[in-house]
């Protein structure tokens, strides 16, 4: 029975870090696309958020099936529901970015940014790019030194997120109402991928550990707006 269970545990592990992947090769390809104006990399994220979502409902069938047939307690139910929990963060996290390629695509040829945005925006997808590498390996490796990383730094996105809010507050503003929007819309996604990343990072400190995410180590996440 034990052997049954390390199997079908391993492969929802599988499917989880394929998941990660392909939330991380979205996050990229949206930056891609808003920075870069690629039409192209827009409508990747877009098209492949199915896959992420058709993911999630997979794992998430198959920890069901684990609680039922297996029983876990202790350890194994502490991975077995983390899973879960990681699968819905990640599904997320994919929707995410596939609102930033949607503005992309919406505005596209020309920026859904103003010239003055760019550098601020690049900042944070450079950041983001780094986060969604960190994430692929912390759940790869239940790297809890990574996923401190992940939590500690996050305070660094935050803060280029208040800066498209004094971008667009400034008396030198020149944009249009519709860049105005895109701006903030676009800079939440982005802290709010930030956030998630955080999320699973807790979560992988949870599984290791069994320390209580919400708890240590502790900042505000938040809330679970997409």
């Amino acid at each position: 029975m034990r052997v049954i269970f390390n199997e079908e545990m391993q492969a929802v592990a599988d499917d989880l870090d394929r998941m990660a992947k392909d939330v991380r090769t979205a996050i990229n390809a949206a930056g891609t696309a808003l920075l870069d104006l690629d039409v192209e990399a827009a409508q990747s994220v877009i098209d492949g958020d199915t896959e992420i979502d058709d993911l999630e409902s997979s794992i998430l069938d198959q920890c069901v099936r684990l609680l039922a047939k297996q029983s876990p307690v202790a350890t194994d139910l502490r991975v077995v529901v983390s899973t879960m929990r990681l699968a819905s963060t990640f599904e997320r996290m994919g929707d995410l970015a596939r609102h930033i390629a949607e503005a992309a695509r919406r505005t596209y040829p020309q920026s859904a940014l103003t010239d003055d945005a760019q550098d601020l925006f690049r900042s944070m997808q450079e950041f983001l790019t780094m986060t969604a590498d960190r994430m692929v390996s912390m759940l790869a490796d239940r790297d809890t030194t990574t996923a401190e990383q992940v939590i500690a730094d996050d305070d660094r996105l935050d803060a280029l997120h208040h800066q498209t809010f004094d971008l667009v507050l400034s008396d030198d503003w020149k944009g249009t109402r519709r860049e105005l929007i895109n701006v903030v819309l676009i800079g939440r996604f982005m802290e709010r991928l930030g956030d998630h990343a955080v999320s699973a990072a807790r979560r992988v400190v949870y599984i290791v550990s069994g320390f209580d995410p919400s708890k240590a180590p502790a900042r505000d996440e938040g809330t679970d707006i997409d």
